[in-house]
């Protein structure tokens, strides 16, 4: 028993190591990402002057080439009454003009593009600063558990099978988080990723064998849309997951993120809210996202809705959802596969005092009533 507690300390030693030198390495990350962001705000100020530069030399050779088109058209009207030298000239003119108008749009569209890259950019690299910041707080935490809590964990775990059992609880829940991942990443991007490599090959082949440009087109296209498939479910399952904008933004800020992620993939979906700008705790804004989401996968999944409407609205003691959809419906007397879904709906509103009510018939959609009290700590 002695040496397990020797080999114990052994361990935690190694672990306040380890957390220290995981403090310095996100220190150093953090200071890299400020001198980038530096860097960057200091290229995005000379982008912007040289857009601004560029548009007004854009809107003056506008200006011109409409001129010169005009010119164009006077002497189309009267050919026989321009000579030759007139005529060239002005075919010239425009044809300059316009060329000039459309390489200054190019440069326009190029250095606009620069400029949303580095603002994206620079959005991110402040959450990846905030984010950094947090951790190394949360670090200094631990830090201070393990230097002094933790060591006296021996004197809690009163025998080796208790120090094991403690262990393995923790494995059990990784690795079953671990399969549970691994069987949706090979049941959806996995397989789509097959499908597409093999069309791509189909594509290939098609191309080669006499430049069947049409079958050639008609696969790529099928492959565009398992693509857009692909990257949907790779969404799906990082918002399955817990999407970071939730810490970062917010709640509102993320549902609508989360909604734009679906446009493209199904019907429509619209979203209105009245909310404050105060940010609600963190529990609250983890259940009304994730109630929201399963309406919606709901909506999509089973009642195949062609348009959906989310209203939140946040007052200053009552949360309140509404989700409505104008597809199937279902029968509430009847259990069918939606149940599941309901159940944990219920019980996470249930674990804040919540009140849960569906309204569905077939044939005339259904509606989700949601109303969470909200208590300030």
């Amino acid at each position: 028993m002695e040496n397990l507690e020797h080999d114990l300390d052994s361990i935690i030693e190694e672990m306040i190591e380890t957390v220290k030198n995981s403090k310095d390495d996100v220190f150093d990350i953090t200071e890299e990402s400020r001198k980038e962001y530096e860097a960057l705000t200091k290229e995005l100020a000379t982008l912007k002057k040289q857009v601004a530069k560029t548009i007004e030399e854009g809107n003056e050779l506008e200006r011109k080439s409409s001129l010169a088109r005009k010119k164009l058209s006077e002497v189309s009207r009267n050919f026989a009454t321009y000579s030759e030298d007139a005529i060239r000239n002005a075919y010239d003119v425009a044809h300059q003009i316009q060329s000039e108008f459309i390489m200054k749009r190019d440069k326009e569209k190029s250095l606009r593009h620069r400029r949303d890259e580095i603002e994206l950019r620079l959005k991110t690299i402040e959450g990846t600063v905030a984010r950094a910041e947090n951790v190394m707080g949360k670090i200094s935490i631990i830090l201070n558990y393990l230097s002094e809590d933790f060591k006296h964990i021996s004197d809690i775990l009163q025998n080796a099978q208790e120090k094991q059992a403690f262990g393995l609880k923790i494995i059990e829940a990784q690795e079953e988080e671990r399969r549970r991942l691994s069987r949706e990443m090979h049941d959806g991007p996995a397989q789509m990723l097959a499908n597409i490599l093999l069309r791509s090959d189909i594509v290939e082949r098609a191309y080669r064998k006499g430049g069947d440009v049409e079958n050639a087109m008609s696969e790529l296209k099928s492959t565009r849309v398992m693509i857009r498939d692909s990257l949907h479910e790779v969404r799906r399952i990082i918002y399955d997951l817990r999407p970071m904008a939730l810490d970062d933004l917010g709640l509102v800020p993320t549902i609508k993120k989360y909604i734009a992620t679906l446009e493209d993939q199904h019907g429509e979906i619209y979203f209105t809210y009245r909310a404050p700008e105060e940010r609600l705790a963190g529990q609250y804004e983890v259940a009304l996202f994730r109630l929201i989401q399963e309406s919606i996968q709901n909506a999509l999944k089973h009642a195949e809705a062609p348009r959906i409407d989310v209203k939140l609205e946040i007052m200053k003691d009552q949360a309140t959802v509404l989700i409505r959809d104008n597809g199937k419906g279902f029968d509430q007397s009847l259990k069918n596969e939606k149940s599941f879904g309901i159940i944990g709906m219920k019980e996470r509103i249930e674990m804040l005092s919540g009140k849960l009510e569906i309204k569905s018939e077939l044939g005339k959609g259904t509606q989700v009533l949601i109303r969470i009290p909200i208590t300030k700590n």
